[in-house]
This record gives C-alpha cells, sequence and structure tokens, in this order.
C-alpha cells in the first residue's frame, strides 16, 4: 500500500490516481500515534478520486517528533572521501522544523555558501522500538519514503554539529507517499537515485548500508527509544555535491527516487528569489 498527505485528507494511491479517504486523521503521522501502523487505511472507505497531478502533496508525517540520521552508512560514500569504515553508526538528531513538503522550495540561508544533498531512504516507525533485536524491526516499521537530508558543508566544517548544518528550515524534504514494507519488491536492496537537474549523480542500493536498516535501527534503540511517526535516514551514497565539489545553486532541482514512493522534487532558491512563506511546513487542510 502506498499512501499519500493532501491538502485534502488522507488517500492510498491505486491505479495512478490518488483514492481519497474518509478518515479524520490529518496526516500519516497521526495515524501511527495512534494505531502504529498503517494497515487500518487500508480498508477506510473511498470518498472520491482525483488524479495525481490535481494534488498538492503535503509532507506526509506533518511535524515528526524526531529526526534522526547517520552520516558515512555506505560504503561507496566511505570509499569516495577515503575514510574508513566507521565501527559504530555516526548518528545525530536533526530539528523536526526542517521538514519540507514536496514540491516546495529550499530557501538557502545566506550564511550557508555550501548547500549540498543527501537523497536517503527514510525510514518511518510504527511501533515503539526500545532495546530492540534485529528481528523486531521491519515488524515495527510503517513504511519507507524518499528524503533529502540536506546539508550545510561549510557549517558542518566550522561547527563539526550534524545537527547545526543539517536543521535550517526546510533542510529536510520528506516524501512524496509513503509504502508499507509489505509491500516492497525487495527491502533488503532498496534503490534510491537523485537527479540533480535532471543529471543522475547518486545510484545505489540499501545493499550497499555498511549498517543494513534492522542493524542500525537496532543499535540506535539501544540508546533512545522510537516512537510512531518518528523518522530515520538511513545515509547517503556517495554522489553528493562535496564529492563532486559542485554544490546547489538558485533555481536547482533535487529529484530523490526511492524505490516503490513518488519521487520527491524540491526546487532551492536564495533568499532574495524566494517568497517568505515557501520554506515553511505545509499543513494538509483536514
Amino acid at each position: 500500500m502506498q499512501v499519500v498527505t493532501t491538502q485534502s485528507g488522507l488517500g492510498r494511491i491505486e491505479d495512478g490516481v490518488i483514492a481519497l479517504l474518509d478518515t479524520a486523521f490529518p496526516h500519516v503521522g497521526a495515524v501511527l500515534e495512534q494505531d502504529g501502523s498503517l494497515q487500518g487505511l487500508a480498508s477506510c472507505t473511498v470518498r472520491r478520486r482525483i488524479p495525481l497531478d490535481q494534488a498538492t502533496i503535503a509532507a506526509p508525517l506533518g511535524r515528526p517528533r524526531a529526526v534522526w540520521g547517520v552520516g558515512l552508512n555506505y560504503v561507496s560514500k566511505a570509499a569516495r572521501t577515503g575514510r574508513g569504515v566507521p565501527e559504530q553508526p555516526i548518528l545525530y538528531l536533526a530539528a523536526s522544523s526542517g521538514v519540507l513538503a514536496p514540491g516546495a522550495q529550499v530557501v538557502i540561508p545566506r550564511a550557508a555558501t555550501e548547500p549540498d544533498y543527501e537523497g536517503e531512504i527514510a525510514v518511518v516507525v510504527g511501533r515503539r522500538l526500545y532495546q530492540a533485536s534485529e528481528s523486531e524491526i521491519w515488524p515495527a516499521i510503517a513504511g519507507i519514503t524518499a528524503a533529502n537530508d540536506m546539508t550545510a558543508r561549510d557549517v558542518m566544517r566550522s561547527t563539526a554539529t550534524p545537527a547545526l548544518a543539517k536543521s535550517y528550515p526546510g533542510f529536510t524534504p520528506l516524501g512524496a507517499s509513503i509504502r508499507t514494507p509489505d509491500d516492497l519488491a525487495d527491502r533488503d536492496a532498496i534503490r534510491v537515485r537523485t537527479r540533480v537537474n535532471g543529471e543522475l549523480v547518486q545510484d545505489d542500493t540499501s545493499a550497499g548500508m555498511i549498517f543494513a536498516v534492522t542493524d542500525l535501527l537496532s543499535r540506535l534503540s539501544w540508546f533512545a527509544a522510537l516512537e510512531p511517526g518518528d523518522v530515520v535516514l538511513t545515509g547517503t551514497p556517495a554522489g553528493t555535491g562535496q564529492d563532486r565539489d559542485c554544490f546547489l545553486a538558485d533555481g536547482d532541482e533535487v529529484r530523490v527516487e526511492v524505490d516503490g514512493v513518488l519521487p520527491l522534487v524540491n526546487r532551492v532558491a536564495r533568499p532574495a528569489d524566494a517568497s517568505a512563506h515557501d520554506h515553511r511546513l505545509t499543513e494538509p487542510v483536514s
């Protein structure tokens, strides 16, 4: 099942159109807080159907309570940087206020001179995970979606603090749809691709991760409880702007493609060229 949050309510994607559901939940995050799963949406009555191109799709989870990230989690990325493979995941928290809806504009702060993209597979927690074994992870995952874990590389260098380099408003585009794990063709080899202005710059699968999804979330859960609706960004493969020495510029379009979900597309703008409201989280209308 593939689910979206729109300004007209929650919907399932069926036969290339959005089936809007008869439910009072404003977004997927609210469903998970109450039910711990998206499976109840499979039996919801459809109130009407709209074409995908006529829907305004919002950030699927509203504003998550926690957004976790991991650095250097792909073999290809570690090889490109020339650094050794880490023995433990390099984990960080980013501000959830940075979450941005698909299609919205990313406004780059004037102080950030090296804005970079990081196409990633985002894992959405369904049931609470605390000190969980690897075998408990996938049954507790509500779904996956696409993410662009943007980073101000200059801020990262000057502060050595990922949370500061990644928490600007709009620096975590998320969406557009969420796919439930039971519907994945191969959850051990989920492909992620990134295109900048149409050029393919990243292409890998989760099989290339240093810490696989189950290993990563299990390790994290031994230090922090992962709650329903929390998001774990699972790392980015080689091909970032840092790797190519080519950072994002005004007007650039970044497209992140993850197997089984709608592509996540956002444009970048400098403040002088962007309207004041474009960086805000798009909230669905009940």
